[in-house]
């Protein structure tokens, strides 16, 4: 039986999302397991989590040790840098930008080692205390999955793209139990500007659901299918008067991207300079990291909501979202200012991780402080402070990794919180237009004009757009050969001027023939030829032409299939009559006089 191409897909998006399903189970698991009998065995680490995450392990039993907590970090660092230096260097760092180079400009192909790879050294990064997420390792696993399928099946680039897009879309739509949310993230992320991948949308989906279906049969039917942070998170906006304090709250997280962003970049050009071998680089990070988190700790009374610094700081961010009291505007502002700091450390320094749900800590916890801070002032405008927690994880998200409307969708999905809509959009969508200076994936490009894997799309549609009569030279005046004159008079009137293409034109000056200097040269070399021949004899008659009203993708088709640089321009109703011709650096410098205006136009509107 044979498939259409939409049954093909779905075939397809079906396999991966199937693959991708189990390698989730495999990375949470994975990651759980190196917590729990390196964290929790020998420094009793206190279990982290959000309610509606499921614990494979049960946890430890001994005290906690909190100098101990550094050597296993950097411990870990050590491990995962070793494992990612040796079999699989493309595995280091933040996973979503990696998956994103690798559509844009390594035609989807993912070394075939990267899934399995990036799932131990990640797993080892984040179970040891490593400051990272597990959804941006998950995207880069999900992607190489999708890629090495693509290339199972012998599929071509364009393809193979889509199918490494839809594994990205997977893995975060399991990770997260986010399906919808994942879908339009792997379409949204490849960009810094309002642009989205369409074409990997659907394939996208059916690959997040089936990935999704597949990861929840590993979770405990209690949390199953519930929200990561529960179903207690209700708010609703009373009054239009509160967009005010949220306004605010977008330009603090304007203020708090901009300094993450730089600091995180600086962070990884340090690391990179440093004069040390490259396998021991995130062991110094996760170092300095575990140093910062211990020594927080310390200085706040051995307070454990500080610990969310270390780790994925899930279970900080759950207290923060829930308006927990013991969560004071200092602590809060601490979380969020050294979570930017433990990150940068863990996964600037090469460190295997990701930085997709640091992000949400991030904002989470400011946009927690802000709102505590707000309701002491103005009670009456912000009645519900923890509200802020949830709308500052969306802003703070959008505004960096530029992908406002997955985001919107993901928080929903991921707080069950609805009546925040609203204040959600406006916040989501200041941020991203004021912060897109600061991008925090240096592989995403504009939109797909500026995106490799389009180039030829966009020729071909700027090509379209313009007409043969806006390019042909009109005015030039041309050397027209009568269809009589001989090989020896023309050769003369040859040598007086530039002219390549040569119209042959009748008593009547209609054309009936053409040739090229270069067919005259073949003559040359034979002087009893030059009485005898004539123009008709080196014409050709069967020619092809184009008139004022075709398009500049047509043209370009026949000059790259007849490989010469000029056509003949005809009056379409009589196509004995030359118009005049038509080059092809004519043709190519309209194309990019259209993209400079395109590029204008967009810089105008930003």
């Amino acid at each position: 039986m044979k498939l259409n191409a939409s049954g093909r897909w779905s075939l397809l998006a079906l396999l991966v999302g199937l693959a991708v399903g189990v390698a989730s189970i495999a990375f949470e698991w994975t990651t759980q397991a190196v917590r729990r009998y390196t964290l929790g065995e020998f420094a009793g680490y206190p279990s982290e989590g959000s309610i509606g995450e499921h614990q494979f392990f049960d946890s430890a039993v001994i005290p906690f040790s909190p100098w101990m907590v550094v050597a296993v970090i950097t411990l870990g660092g050590l491990v995962s840098g070793l494992l990612v230096h040796w079999l699989a260097p493309e595995a280091s760092g933040a996973g979503t930008d990696a998956a994103v180079d690798a559509f844009h400009n390594r035609k989807g192909v993912v070394n075939a080692r990267v899934p399995w790879v990036k799932t131990i050294a990640s797993a080892v990064t984040l179970g040891t205390g490593g400051s990272g997420g597990r959804e941006g390792p998950i995207a880069q696993i999900g992607a190489g999955i999708g890629a090495t399928i693509a290339d199972r099946f012998h599929l071509s680039s364009t393809d193979r793209r889509i199918m490494l897009a839809a594994g990205v879309g997977a893995g975060v739509g399991a990770m997260f139990r986010a399906p919808l949310a994942g879908a339009i993230f792997a379409a949204e992320i490849l960009y810094s500007d309002a642009d989205m991948e369409a074409d990997v949308i659907v394939p996208s989906a059916i690959a997040s659901i089936v990935a999704y279906s597949v990861y929840t049969q590993s979770i405990s039917a209690e949390v199953r299918f519930q929200p990561i942070f529960g179903n207690d998170l209700a708010h609703t906006l009373t009054s239009p008067i509160e967009l005010l304090p949220y306004t605010l709250l977008a330009i603090i997280l304007m203020f708090l991207a901009a300094f993450y962003v730089r600091f995180f970049h600086a962070t990884q050009k340090l690391f990179d300079a440093a004069p040390i071998w490259p396998h021991l680089r995130p062991a110094l990070g996760a170092l300095l990291a575990g140093l910062v988190g211990i020594g927080l700790f310390i200085y706040s009374g051995h307070n454990a909501e500080v610990l969310g610094i270390l780790g994925t700081g899930y279970g900080t961010l759950q207290h923060a979202l829930s308006g927990d009291s013991g969560l004071t505007i200092g602590i809060l502002a601490t979380v969020a200012v050294a979570k930017m700091l433990t990150t940068s450390l863990s996964i600037g320094s090469g460190g295997s991780g990701g930085v997709f749900g640091p992000l949400m800590v991030i904002g989470g916890c400011a946009g927690a402080a802000f709102g505590q801070a707000a309701h002491a002032m103005f009670p009456e405008w912000v009645p519900y402070p923890e509200a802020y927690a949830v709308v500052g994880m969306a802003g703070f998200f959008s505004g960096v990794a530029r992908a406002p409307i997955s985001t919107i969708i993901l928080i929903r999905e991921l707080t069950g919180d609805f009546g925040l809509l609203v204040p959600t959009m406006l916040v989501c969508a200041l941020t991203f237009v004021f912060s897109s200076k600061w991008i925090l994936y240096t592989h995403q490009v504009a939109s797909r004009l500026e995106s490799p894997a389009h180039r030829g799309d966009f020729l071909v549609d700027v090509l379209e757009g313009l007409a043969v009569k806006d390019v042909y030279l009109k005015g030039r005046r041309l050397l027209m050969i009568h269809e009589g004159e001989t090989l020896d008079e023309i050769v003369h009137r040859l040598a007086e001027t530039n002219q390549h293409y040569f119209p042959v034109v009748d008593a009547n000056d209609a054309m009936v023939g053409l040739f090229s200097a270069d067919d005259v040269r073949a003559y040359l070399y034979d002087e009893t030829l030059w009485r005898l021949a004539n123009a008709r004899d080196v014409m050709i008659s069967e020619f092809y032409r184009v008139s004022p009203e075709d398009d500049l993708n047509t043209a370009m088709q026949q000059f790259t299939t007849l490989n010469v640089d000029e056509l003949p321009v005809v009056d379409p109703e009589n196509p004995t009559k030359l118009l005049g011709f038509l080059g092809r650096k004519e043709t190519i410098a309209a194309y990019n006089r259209r993209i400079l205006e395109h590029r204008r136009e967009t810089e105008q509107d930003v």
